[in-house]
Order: structure tokens, then sequence, then C-alpha cells
């Protein structure tokens, strides 16, 4: 039997007689084969076929950015491909290499005399350097986005009702017998698939080699198109063509999503261009006018908002504010939506009346406490107005003075006109009761009105709202790239604790007046009243689950669909895109629903920063993507 065995010197003389090119190939060959065996031993499916569905599927629906579609699974037979051996190997490859490198130096006199021992090593390194050319590089492949992301039983219902199918809708300025095709838009408004350019790392890539080489010489509506389709993101169009074109493009992808909504055309009264009638300033606006100052408006969104799709509108010269909203309005949606209730609802004025002697100003407020007395003064009220509602008198005295703090239903009016026009009926009730009262003030500062008071805090001013949502713990990390412990301690040290330590007033959140000012300039709110507006507490857990539970309780949001800026063209049709312009068909329901809305942005803001702080990518998001070159 051992004669039978070739000697080593035979073995050696029969490969030395091999080509140099068949070895190699030898080598090669059974190095996929290894590599091969162990990505997809056990079976079946493969990341190229997945890979292959989705680029088909891709121009036919639109996809969630990282939370991808889960694959239905068979039995065992089709495992998926084990990804996370490509790293073992890596490590075992690399120590092997390291170590006969190192035995080679330490006796290397002795191997380069010896033939047979020369041969072992040589061979050895090669194999080493076929699977370092062939394989090392895949493991710096992010896994997510080979792996599939599991959804949870919600997701999966949502994904199942949504519709493959686009429908093709021409938007309203597309000519009747043009050559051009109609936007493409989708029936269900999944999260936004832009990309936020904030503290997503994907938003640092070049574009995708799928865009069209053509791309510039395409028409507006056919870009318009691939940006639904996702195959432009959003975010790439001022990279890819000029800004005002961008714009313009931008403009074609919303209306053709809001006309999905019953709010196509909304746009079209919101200027690009340096546009303004000044007619409709004069007298309700502004007075000695020379101008004005145009603020970039951008659009967040959508965002799923008690059951229903949402954009909205932001007016702001800050960079990173509206994709940061963005990314936290994609990361809601992901998860349950937003739910948002109205707890209270009225304006306050409260005039400042004085007595000669604070007895006297004991019995006035004394005498506003009685009930029967009140339907005095809100019959006296309601008698200046065919909407406003007289729903609470509230009497404070400081020595000779009484502050009525009035708080009124509005209607879809803000409501300052309202109960001021109202309030002064009240006073005048008042006299007759008490022919010494004399009225020193219509607003006594009580209100309070454009300016932080914990009167508002407490009791709320406008409408008090309260928004939640849960987010998966896996959008969270995907989505937001953190995790839900890590978010959690920020919000619970920062919003918290950290304002407790500056002794604010309604000030625990991180930047709710960033997202209540944006909403308002671009809806024509008071930008002023964006000091009580933005009063906000933002709580932040973990569930049961793991997931994140987030919430912001606002109880003094001033805002109205009427009146004041309301009626300029910008603003109005950034309330037609929201799709609460003018008066409800209920009173108030309009008002009401924006209050639902500058709540949702404030929640996404929060959302977004938060997750960015916890991540420490703020600062490097903003120098990367918020600084320009000084101008020449």
């Amino acid at each position: 039997m051992m004669d039978s065995i070739p000697s080593i010197d035979t073995v050696i003389a029969q490969l030395q007689t091999v080509s140099t090119t068949q070895v190699y190939a030898t080598v090669i060959a059974v190095s996929l084969a290894f590599a091969f065996f162990l990505l997809n031993s056990g079976g079946g499916a493969s990341a190229f076929a997945i890979k292959e569905n989705e680029s088909s599927d891709s121009l036919h629906k639109p996809k969630v950015p990282m939370v991808r579609k889960q694959q239905p699974q068979k039995a065992a037979s089709t495992p998926e491909p084990k990804w996370h051996i490509l790293k073992i190997t890596n490590y075992v490859a690399a120590t092997g290499f390291l170590l006969s490198v190192l035995q080679f130096a330490s006796n290397a006199s002795t191997y380069l005399n010896d033939s047979t021992s020369l041969l072992q090593f040589l061979s050895v390194w090669s194999v080493f350097l076929c699977y370092f050319f062939g394989f090392f590089g895949i493991s710096f492949v992010e896994l997510d986005d080979f792996a599939d992301q599991p959804l949870s039983s919600q997701q999966q219902q949502q994904q199942q009702q949504q519709p493959s199918d686009f429908q093709m809708t021409p938007r309203r300025s597309h000519k009747v017998g043009s050559s051009e095709p109609p936007v493409k838009v989708v029936n269900v408004h999944p999260p936004s698939s832009s990309a936020p350019v904030c503290t997503d790392p994907t938003s640092f890539k070049k574009p995708s080699s799928s865009i069209p080489s053509n791309l510039k010489e395409l028409s507006n509506i056919e870009i318009a198109s691939l940006v639904l389709q996702d195959t432009i993101k959003d975010h790439q169009l001022e990279k890819l063509l000029d800004p005002h074109r961008a714009v313009e493009v931008r403009r074609l992808k919303f209306d053709a999503q809001l006309d999905t909504l019953g709010r196509g055309g909304s746009l079209s009264e919101l200027p690009f261009k340096h546009d303004l009638d000044y007619k409709r300033v004069l007298g309700a606006n502004c007075e000695i006018v020379i101008g004005y100052i145009p603020i970039p408006v951008g659009m967040a969104g959508p965002i799923t908002l008690n059951g229903e799709s949402v954009y909205i509108p932001m007016a702001t010269t800050e960079g990173c504010l509206v994709a940061s909203t963005n990314r936290g309005c994609k990361a809601i949606s992901q998860g349950s939506g937003a739910t948002s209730v109205i707890l209270r609802d009225g304006i306050t004025r409260a005039p400042c009346v004085r007595l000669p002697s604070a007895a006297e100003a004991a019995e006035v407020a004394l005498w506003v406490d009685t009930p029967e007395n009140f339907l005095k003064l809100k019959a006296a009220f309601e008698s200046t107005t065919s909407f406003g509602k007289l729903i609470e008198a509230q009497p404070t005295v400081a020595g000779k003075n009484v502050y009525i703090r009035l708080r009124c239903f509005a209607g879809d009016a803000m409501g300052m006109n309202m109960i001021s026009k109202g309030s002064l009926a009240v006073i005048e009730a008042l006299r007759l009761e008490f022919p010494n009262l004399s009225l020193l003030a219509l607003s006594g500062n009580m209100c309070t009105d454009k300016k932080a008071a914990a009167v508002n805090w407490i009791e709320g001013r406008g409408k008090s709202v309260v928004i939640e949502a849960t987010i998966p713990q896996d959008v969270v990390r995907v989505t937001l790239k953190t995790s839900v412990k890590a978010i959690v301690e920020v919000n619970v040290n920062k919003n918290l604790i950290g304002s407790a330590m500056a002794g604010v007033v309604g000030g625990f959140n991180a930047h709710a007046a960033n997202n209540v000012t944006a909403v308002f300039l671009a809806t024509g709110q008071d930008p002023a009243q964006n000091v009580e507006s933005s009063n906000c507490m933002t709580l932040m857990e973990e569930t049961a689950d793991g997931d994140l539970w987030i919430s912001c309780t606002m109880p003094s949001i001033e805002v109205g669909t009427v009146g004041g800026g309301t009626s300029l063209p910008a603003q109005a049709a950034c309330l037609k895109a929201i799709g609460v312009k003018g008066g409800g068909i209920n009173p108030g329901d309009n008002a009401k629903q924006l209050a639902h809305v500058v709540a949702a942005a404030t929640m996404a803001g929060e959302l977004s920063l938060m997750a960015a702080l916890a991540s420490n990518s703020l600062v490097a998001a903003h120098m990367a993507h918020n600084r320009k070159p000084a101008s020449k």
C-alpha cells in the first residue's frame, strides 16, 4: 500500500509540468466554488435575484427607501444568503496570510533554498491573493442594502392594500394633444422617497447611474415622472439641472401628487418668480410699501395624520429644516402615523378695568364669576359677531385693577379682531352694572398675546393640541440612524432636565419654534404669535416592544384660515395644498385641521433633530449642506 502512494518528489515533478495558466485557473475555480458554497449553502434564493426583481418593480411602483418589502418566505428550502460568513472568512483569510508571511520571514534563507517548501508557500499565497482580489471588498458593502428589513404586520397590511399601478394624471396646464407624457402619480401616498440631506449618508452619494444621460433634453413633465418613479431623488434636482428648472420640475411633481388628493393646481398661485400684487397688500397687510422679501417655500411630507396623507408647506431660510422635517414625516408614516387631538379651542383677550377701590374691584370679580351674570356678558359679546361664541370669563384682581380674561370660539378665524370687538361690548355691559368702572386697556397682557406667559402654558390659548406616534425600532435604526434608547436618553436629559435647569416656560422641546414659524409664514399666520404657539413639551418613551413612542403637547397654537395674511395669493396657495383654505363646512374645522398640521410638522421636526443629536451628526450635516461659498 505504501509503495502505491506517489512520493512528494514525484508530485512536485508532475506539478512542474503543469502550465502556470492551468494552475491559476484551478486556484480561481476552487476559490469561487468555496465562496459560493459558503454564501448559498442550503439552497435557493440569492441577492442577485432579489435585486433583479426590485429593479424591474421600481419602474412600476414607488419604493420606500431603506425599509423594503419583504419577500414571501417559503419553506426552509430557500434560505437567504449567509452574508455574515463573508466577514468571518475575511478575518480568517487575513490572519492566515499574515501568519504564513511571518513564518516565511522567520527562516527565509532556508525556505528559499528548499524548492518544496517554497512551492508550498507560493501555492498558499496564490490562494490567499485570489480570494482577496475576488471577494474581500464585498464585506464593505452595507448589509442593510442586501438584507430585507422585517416589517411590522401593520406595515405589511398597508403594503398589501397599496395599488401597484400608476394612474396617468396629466398636469392641469398640460396642453391637449401634446406629445409629452403625463406625470405619473400613485393613488396611495407612501412616505416621501426623497432622501433627507441632513443626516442620511445616502444623500452624500453621487446620482445613480440609472439617470438618463440626456436628462436635460427631456421635458419638465418627463423629469417629474422620473422623480415620482424614484429614478431621480428629489434632492438631486438642483445638482442635475439648474436651480430654476429644478423648482419648476418639483412643482410639477407635487402638483401631480396633490391632484390625487383632489387639490391639483393648488400651487398655481404660489409664485416662484418675482411677482406680487400690491393691490392686495394695500389697506390689509402692510403700509408705506417699497417692495417685498421672497422667502423660499419647501414642501415636507407626505405625513400620515389622523389616517390621511398631508403635505406641509414651510417657508424658511434655514438650510436643512425642511429636509430634516421630511425625514421625520417619513419615519412617522413608516410607523403608526400621527394621531392628533384638540383639547381646547378658544382665543383670549383680557381687558384691564379700574375701580375706585380694591373692594369695588373685588365686587366686580365676584359678579363676573356668577353664572347668571356671565350669561349677560355672553349675550353682549355675541351680539357683535356671527360666528364668535364667548366661552369663559376669568377675572383676576390686582388692587384696584381687574383683568378679565375672555375666551372666545372664533370659527376659522384666528380671532383677535373678533374678540377685541366683542370685548368692548362686554365692558359696556359691565358699566351698566358698575358705573364707576373705567377701561384702562383693551388688552391688559393677561391674554397673553405675543409674549411668553405661564397662563398660556397652563390655561391654553387658541388650539390646545396633543399629538403622538409610535416609530418601530427598525425605522429608528434605518431611517433615523440611531437607537430607541439613545434618542430617549437625549430627550430626557436635553428637553426635560436641561430645560428645567434653564427655568423655561413652555420650552420643553428641541426646536418647536422652527417648524411653527415656517408653517406660519407659508400659510399667512401672524409670525409674532410663534412665541406662545411654540409652547411645546416633547416626550419620548421606549415601548414594551422596544419601539419609540413620541408625543408633543402644544397648549396654545394660534391659527386661522380666513383673514389676515391668508388672503394673499401665495399664502392661500399653501393653504389649498393642505386643503384648508377659507372657512370649513362646519365653522372651525379648517382652522382645527391647520392646528393639527402645525403640531404634526413640529413633532416631525422634533423627531428628526433629536435623532441627529443622538447620533452626533448635526454639525456635520449643516457643515456639508448649509454652507455656501462667499459671493464674489
